[in-house]
């Protein structure tokens, strides 16, 4: 009996250590894929700001949306990192294709296919430009808005700019990951005066207002040095829209999906979908089409659970 009890525990010992080391494991591939992510998104958003500049400079160029610009930029050199963007300043995974001047061999659907090579970024960047503009395979593209980079991302797949089945997903993905519409309208972020009459408060890293009684979205707009228009298009608003005592009044553009911990919100009585994107700082729009549902044909109900992210 003594001698099955030493092998029970002997067991249970064993199986202990196997559940700790499995936990141990769990842990580190979770802080392998957090430190992952960390890492991508700080190389990202580096490239961002090195190259938005010349993504909306090619846009007003050549009527090509500076989100799609950056959006293949990122995707095709790895954020700057591949060895075709480090070596040969090719961001936009060019080929040879007639090309004229250096090239270079690499890997790719085939063994040693011709890949452009550039004297430097801006000129990768400025060939991807005519590359696309001066060919009959991309031209049904500029009969799209600049705005409208969800049809750009599934034109260019159309199109075969690339093999992969999930290139247009992928370009969209990025794009409303780090919000690089922001550029497609070529407008530098307002800069807010606050003179004293509203106290601006902040929600979900975004600044807003009270609306008080009398209130007018031209008054809100003088007060903090924002146009008019633009202060009715953060809001999800028409032009003659008159604030109501109460209401938020973001003086920012909204984000594309809630922040975290928020993913779900349940309906209560008298709330509409206007009133869940004001609540947590989402744009209407969005808001419609991570719920799946058309503006004109829903209209939440009480208890419904809509998606914030």
């Amino acid at each position: 009996m003594r001698q099955i009890a030493i092998f029970s525990y002997f067991c249970i010992v064993v199986t202990n250590i196997y559940h700790m080391k499995k936990q141990i494991v769990t842990f580190a591939a979770t802080l392998i894929v957090i430190f992952s992510v960390h890492a991508q998104d700080s190389d990202y958003l580096r490239y961002i700001d090195n190259y938005k500049d010349i993504a909306v400079e090619q846009m007003h160029k050549y009527h090509i949306p500076a989100s799609i610009t950056l959006a293949q930029a990122l995707l095709e050199s790895g954020a700057g990192k591949s060895e075709l963007a480090r070596n040969s300043n090719n961001h936009f995974g060019i080929k040879c294709h007639s090309w004229e001047g250096d090239r270079t061999y690499h890997d790719d659907d085939s063994a040693g296919e011709c890949f452009r090579v550039y004297k430097n970024v801006r000129d990768s960047y400025e060939d991807h430009s005519i590359f696309l503009s001066s060919g009959s395979r991309y031209a049904f593209l500029f009969k799209f808005d600049e705005t409208d980079y969800v049809s750009w991302a599934r034109g260019l797949k159309r199109a075969g700019y690339a093999t992969s089945p999930t290139y247009a997903d992928k370009l969209i993905d990025i794009i409303e990951r780090y919000e690089l519409d922001r550029f497609d309208t070529g407008e530098k972020d307002d800069f807010i005066v606050y003179t004293g009459n509203h106290e601006p408060m902040l929600a979900h890293d975004l600044v807003y207002v009270i609306a008080r009684q009398g209130d007018t979205m031209q008054a809100i707009s003088d007060e903090f040095g924002i146009s008019l228009r633009k202060l009715i298009r953060y809001n999800d608003q028409y032009k003659y829209y008159v604030p109501r005592e109460g209401d938020v009044i973001y003086l920012h553009r909204k984000r594309y999906r809630a922040k975290k911990p928020n993913m779900h919100h349940v309906v209560a009585y008298g709330e509409s979908m206007y009133m869940i994107a004001q609540m947590y700082g989402v744009r209407l729009c969005r808001l419609y089409k991570m719920n799946d549902v058309k503006p004109a044909a829903y209209a939440p109900m009480v208890g419904d659970v809509i998606r914030l992210r």
